[in-house]
């Protein structure tokens, strides 16, 4: 019983139609036997039908599908798409094995992601949860119609079954937020308890409510911690119907999908079959997407998309390419100043070397002028900062003002721009004040005389134009940077132990972000073998504002925090920011459609339909 005492004002203030003693008493006295029943209520805490990492759901508890897919979408047809490298596993479940591409459509989660939400989550077997205030333990309430694909109904104990075998066998952030669970409270055969013990965060609970929820009476009678190219039986939109061990895996649209008709899958789910094929080289796999092997190709290569896509049938306009604008944050590409080393300690120096980055030549050269500069370890989203900074955003930088640059309190970041003649001067002049010294066309240490020389580790053959340029930019001012492209296996050996000087790389990010923030800017995580703090960042003040991320109770607080992050950082200047596109690059079949709007983060493949009509208008 939920009760809400606030509810009934009227009760005191008019028992039985008028004032009187014994009226008021007899309501008191009602009032008072329903105590216990709104104590255990308020023990369960809120009541749901979404969980909201910040803030409230965009959509109410009557929504009839997400804005961004066509409710009414012709259902049939075939997609088809490419995949570079090959597969050995269709147990997507552990941590070993080389996964074939889309295995997550076999298996329902507790709760399903919208795309149109930073991030939040919508029931799907959970139909509702109860959630404490402090977000310590959740209880999910599963949907008694939930079944898996042999009709067998899902219940609390396959949800127990599926939180044991990830925490043990699952990948590593599972395991992580899974080892945090303190107890597990099976109440019913559709209600089930988790309890927190130390150390969870406000993210856990929807960590743990994206948990896939699989079969215990499948995977008794098979080994769950091993690989298999049998396929598992499953609960989702699709199951498997076909498989060429590494070379192609064909899903097909489960027709009695126990939860076709529910609003979070409204408009989703309406190819008949989906197909993906393997190619061990890119450049085989486009020329077999421009010979009609696949419909829809995501592209990744921007000298491709420019150059590579002439053929008859795009002449012929069989094929079609979009530039589809998103709004999530791109990668944080950089070359990253490691500042564990003493060349790079003065801020001085590092703002020097990003002003004689010719950005402007490289984007003009090698990527046709399509990309632009990433100014804010957010890019692209509405996470960067943006003006001068106010209100909350400006009371957290007063608060740790001794620990950052003056320029935090003004405009966000700006990339260099002008003559590149007078950005070399100036940072000739900065390189001087940090005690530098051009001596027999060197720029070598005032005190030492050591010249300065570093070198630029990379991994991506496509980063060794970018590091070849930097190189040449360098050299004018005296210089000398040697660029060393490694193995993939060196390279994530000398990454974990912070062995390079500088390195191009990238950090991640999302519209929610959390506790990552801490693991990529952190003092602790700069000493901690294998961490994401590639700079070697160690800032109280970015220590305290990476940490107080996580905390945020209102979207509107976590932009304040984020954006107060983004200046600490970008004016710290601990990399030289590199490129984003703000869009995907998408070439498909004429007759595949996608919904007129497109979510903030990006092309939702699942919301698109094949149009029986060839020559209807798109």
């Amino acid at each position: 019983m939920r009760l809400k005492l606030h509810a009934m004002p009227h009760l005191l203030r008019y028992p039985y139609g008028r004032r009187n003693k014994s009226g008021v008493a007899v309501v008191l006295l009602f009032m008072l036997a329903l105590l216990p029943c709104a104590a255990r209520a308020a023990s369960r805490g809120m009541h749901t039908y979404a969980l909201a990492m910040n803030g409230k759901p965009l959509y109410p508890a009557d929504y009839k599908h997400f804005d961004y897919v066509n409710p009414h979408a012709p259902r049939g047809g075939a997609l088809k798409m490419a995949v570079d490298g090959t597969f050995d596993n269709l147990n997507g479940n552990i941590i070993f094995g080389n996964d074939a591409a889309g295995l997550d459509y076999i298996n329902d989660k507790l709760m399903e992601r919208a795309w149109n939400e930073p991030f939040t989550l919508y029931g799907l077997v959970a139909e509702s949860v109860d959630v404490a205030p402090d977000r310590s333990w959740i209880e999910f309430h599963l949907n008694p119609k939930a079944r898996f694909h042999d009709g067998v109904p899902m219940t609390a104990e396959d949800v127990k079954f599926s939180f044991e075998a990830l925490k043990k066998y699952g990948l590593p952030v599972r395991r992580r937020v899974y080892g945090l669970v303190k107890s597990v409270q099976i109440i019913s055969p559709h209600d089930i308890r988790f309890t927190f013990g130390k150390g969870y965060d406000r993210e856990d609970v929807m960590i743990l409510a994206l948990m896939p929820v699989l079969p215990e009476h499948y995977w008794v009678k098979h080994d769950i911690s091993k690989t298999t190219l049998t396929p598992p039986l499953g609960s989702g939109p699709y199951k498997i119907v076909s498989v060429d061990p590494g070379r192609k895996i064909v899903y097909q649209r489960v027709k009695n999908y126990w939860a076709k008709d529910l609003p979070v899958n409204a408009g989703l789910y309406n190819f008949n079959t989906i197909t993906y094929t393997y190619y061990r080289d890119d450049g085989v796999s486009l020329e077999a997407f421009k010979a009609g092997d696949y419909n829809l190709r995501r592209e990744y290569s921007i000298r491709k998309w420019v150059t590579g896509y002439d053929c008859a049938r795009l002449r012929d306009g069989e094929i079609v390419r979009e530039e589809i604008p998103h709004h999530r944050p791109d990668w944080l590409r950089a070359m990253i100043f490691n500042t564990r080393r003493p060349m790079f300690h003065d801020r001085r120096v590092r703002e020097a070397l990003g002003l004689v980055f010719n950005f402007n030549w490289i984007d003009r050269v090698y990527f046709y002028g399509k990309v632009k500069r990433i100014t804010s370890v957010y890019p692209n989203s509405v996470l960067a900062a943006q003006g001068k900074p106010k209100g909350q955003e400006l009371a957290l930088l007063e608060k740790y003002k001794k620990y950052l640059p003056p320029q935090v309190f003004g405009d966000p970041w700006q990339a260099p721009s002008g003559d590149m003649r007078a950005r070399e001067a100036k940072a000739m002049a900065l390189l001087k004040e940090a005690g530098w010294v051009y001596k027999n066309e060197m720029l070598v240490n005032a005190k030492t005389g050591q010249p300065f020389s570093f070198q630029i580790m990379i991994a991506d053959p496509s980063d060794e134009k970018i590091a070849l340029a930097y190189e040449r930019d360098l050299a004018r001012i005296g210089i000398t940077a040697h660029v060393r492209k490694v193995d993939a296996v060196q390279f994530t050996g000398r990454l974990n132990d912070y062995d390079y000087d500088m390195v191009i790389w990238r950090w991640i990010n999302s519209l929610s972000p959390g506790n990552e923030q801490v693991a990529y800017w952190s003092t602790a995580a700069a000493k901690m073998r294998g961490g994401r703090n590639y700079a070697g960042i160690e800032n109280p003040a970015i220590d305290a504002l990476a940490e107080s991320i996580g905390s945020s109770k209102t979207y509107k607080g976590l932009m304040a925090r984020a954006h107060a992050l983004d200046r600490a950082i970008m004016w710290g200047d601990y990399m030289i920011p590199l490129y984003y596109m703000g869009y995907d690059m998408v070439a498909h079949d004429a007759d595949l459609r996608r919904p007129k709007k497109t979510p903030i983060y990006g092309i939702v493949l699942e919301s698109w339909w094949m149009q029986p009509q060839k020559d209807e208008k798109r």
